[in-house]
């Protein structure tokens, strides 16, 4: 199986930010413009999040994702606000191939098993953030402004139980540090679940994604933001030094 290297664009107010450790976010782009960027430049998938839809209380800004879409020839996957089965519905209407959930998986325990019973467990991604509390790693809700106190491996693993096909972790320890993924953590989940998992937070540099699939060979996918966005890594240059090392990609 090739390894995906999945841009990411976190949307708020209808607008790219970025942060660290998720804080301090600072607008970069258009979601529309970058879409077609990476819709043309080698990357495999891309995620859009509406990052404060949940935090907000609010549904999925339906205007920016429909244009979004529009400009997108890889598969997308959609997430923020979803918290219903008729969230997912929506959200497929659009355009979506994927629509992700977290803090509406968290409130409503049933969601996973009842939208993997409608639409399949290929619809369905569980994105988990996860931090490190007293050595323990806890689920983070609302943006990773809420600690829910439940431990992250055991919640994956339910999850993925009840009908997930794919698991996002975003490490909030490394999110934005560009200092490595957070192996440890990536490397617990692998073990705990068969699903593909998808490693977020911590990319720096072409040379992490190298570590990351060499160290775990059974995470699927690299997710980044911010390098790939201000044009720190190009992701033809990141895959030409994937093959390079043996590392299994589609060019």
């Amino acid at each position: 199986m090739t390894k995906r290297i999945i841009p990411c664009l976190d949307v708020k107010n209808g607008r790219v930010v970025k942060g660290v450790n998720f804080e301090d976010l600072r607008e970069i782009h258009s979601p529309v413009d970058l879409a077609k960027y990476y819709s043309g430049s080698g990357a495999d998938e891309l995620v859009f999040y509406d990052i404060t839809a949940s935090s907000d209380g609010r549904k999925l800004f339906a205007d920016v994702l429909q244009e979004t879409v529009a400009h997108v020839s890889i598969p997308l996957t959609v997430g923020g606000g979803i918290s219903t089965v008729e969230d997912f519905e929506r959200v497929l209407r659009y355009g979506a191939d994927k629509v992700s959930v977290n803090s509406g998986a968290i409130a409503n325990p049933g969601l996973i098993r009842e939208a993997a019973h409608k639409y399949g467990n290929q619809c369905v991604v569980l994105s988990v953030d996860v931090k490190r509390v007293d050595g323990v790693f806890r689920v983070f809700a609302r943006g990773g402004r809420e600690n829910t106190g439940m431990e992250a491996i055991d919640w994956i693993r339910r999850c993925v139980d009840d009908g997930a096909g794919e698991v996002v972790v975003n490490s909030i320890d490394t999110d934005g540090v560009k200092g490595g993924f957070d192996l440890p953590l990536l490397k617990k989940v692998c073990e705990a679940v068969k699903v593909p998992v998808i490693a977020s937070g911590g990319a720096g540099s072409i040379q992490h994604f190298i570590e990351l699939f060499e160290a775990i060979p059974a995470v699927d996918a690299g997710l980044a933001a911010s390098i790939f966005h201000f044009g720190e890594v190009k992701i033809r240059d990141l895959k030409a030094e994937m093959r390079a090392k043996g590392i299994p990609t589609r060019i």
